[in-house]
């Protein structure tokens, strides 16, 4: 018979740090390392263990005796519920400061690298509101709060429009008001779920696999420009067409209309058909005088306004002449290479997605970039002894690559072609610090510098610049 674990309480305890994935860091009476997902390091607190592993705990503060002076209100409502904003508690201040040491201690643990003095993170300028690109899902089966269960009153509407919660595939939390993107999302959000509501349009159900609505996707640009797309499971031309008719003429500032009907078992979009329902199939955004057509499928930056400021940091770093060939790799939709571009002799950019390579030609076309050229491919195939041959040796190579950071093969390669320079752009410190430690044989580290990307999380990008010993 398997024995039932049992949880210990710890009073008193002191919250010392924020460690990876977010979480606040205090330590038991044995020296174990408890981790809270609902405390800010400066707080005093009793902790509940949930988990017990070999090394550390995991718990969760019950209660609150000595308040942090690095809390602050959360703004949001949904807060300790959604998941989606876990560190709206702490101060942003103090946000930026745990996500530069987070930085830093990877890159000297991780990575054994001999660091240069580490510039200061550069911080947002909007903590709120900063997002381009948000996704919802329709549920017929919302979360239900605390309050709600504790009230004991039957709830008749349980339809949601939301964020899944956080580990629970099947529950959505119903949104009122979201602070990640500027209206009108919010606005349309609310009024896709009431025009539902009171004409029947039914939600969709995971379990089941039924409903009408699915999920709904609202980008915005600083152009001012609006996409939103509707992913519709069952195929009701009629009722689709009553609420996209009705987006259409509610909010004339919608620029792009579009749906999916997507049967699947999932809700990803990358293999489903688009429909243009009303304007056009794509927005525009910009760029220091750079124009990029963003599709439904397009991956760009989610913060506009910070993505520049990264970029601005790797042209810096990259220190180009005009006489260089620039190599960026895992390219995207080519926004770095064509930013880079003006400074550089000559941009390869490769990239996996088929679909993103298409609009990297069609923005290079579209910005008169002649000097760049773009290539579909798995990186560790692609990046070849041949295709160098044929590009030209690089001076400089970008790379910004996936959250699991570069393929060891890339890393060879890199190592084989020795760049005067590389620029290595990362959203994970972690696994950026193990492809530095096997490119430092042959490079240094010469410049580092964290740029917050996503304010109220743990998130931070950072980049580096290696230079050839």
């Amino acid at each position: 018979m398997r024995k039932k674990r049992r949880q210990k309480l710890f009073e008193n305890l002191e919250v010392i740090d924020a460690g990876a994935k977010g979480k606040a860091v205090a330590k038991a009476p044995d020296g174990r390392v408890i981790f809270l997902s609902n405390a800010v390091p400066g707080d005093v607190v009793d902790v509940l263990t949930l988990k017990k592993r070999k090394a550390y705990f995991e718990g969760v503060a019950t209660k609150l005796h000595k308040r942090s002076d690095k809390r602050t209100e959360p703004v949001c409502e949904h807060f300790g519920t959604c998941g989606g904003c876990k560190w709206q508690h702490m101060d942003y201040q103090h946000q930026l400061y745990y996500k530069q040491k987070e930085v830093e201690n990877n890159l000297r643990r991780i990575g054994g690298i001999d660091l240069p003095k580490v510039s200061p993170i550069m911080g947002a300028a909007k903590s709120y509101f900063y997002r381009n690109k948000i996704e919802f899902s329709f549920s017929d089966n919302r979360w239900l709060t605390d309050a709600e269960i504790a009230s004991g009153e039957k709830i008749e509407d349980r339809n949601a429009l939301g964020f899944h919660i956080p580990g629970m595939w099947d529950k959505i939390l119903d949104i009122k008001k979201c602070h990640l993107q500027e209206d009108p999302s919010n606005t349309i959000r609310r009024s896709i779920r009431q025009f539902a509501v009171e004409n029947g349009l039914s939600f969709f159900n995971v379990r089941r696999q039924s409903g009408l609505l699915r999920t709904l996707m609202i980008r915005t640009a600083s152009t001012g420009e609006i996409m939103v797309l509707v992913q519709f499971y069952e195929d009701d031309q009629a009722k689709r067409a009553l609420l996209l008719n009705h987006l259409k003429e509610t909010f004339t500032e919608i620029t792009s209309l579009l749906y999916v009907i997507n049967q699947k078992a999932n809700d990803t979009l990358y293999d489903q058909e688009v429909h243009c329902f009303a304007g056009r199939d794509h927005i525009m955004e910009a760029m220091e005088g750079l124009r990029f057509k963003i599709n439904a499928k397009s991956f760009y930056q989610t913060n506009s306004e910070q993505a520049y400021e990264l970029y601005k940091v790797a042209r810096a770093y990259a220190g180009l002449t005009g006489t260089e060939t620039v190599y960026d790799l895992y390219t995207g939709t080519g926004t770095i290479a064509q930013f880079v571009a003006k400074k550089a002799k000559k941009v390869v950019g490769i990239e996996a997605v088929p679909e993103a390579i298409e609009d990297a030609k069609q923005n290079a076309e579209l910005n008169g970039i002649g000097n760049a050229a773009f290539f579909v491919g798995d990186m560790k195939t692609v990046l070849n002894q041949g295709f160098i041959e044929e590009q030209g040796v690089p001076d400089v190579v970008i790379t910004d690559p996936p959250r699991d950071g570069m393929h060891k093969m890339v890393v060879e390669q890199l190592l084989n072609v020795c760049p005067e320079k590389i620029v290595y752009v990362s959203c994970n410190s972690a696994t950026q610090a193990r492809d530095l430690a096997l490119l430092k044989e042959k490079y240094k580290v010469a410049r580092v510098q964290p740029v917050d990307m996503f304010p109220q999380t743990h998130h931070v990008e950072n980049v580096v610049l290696l230079e050839k010993l």
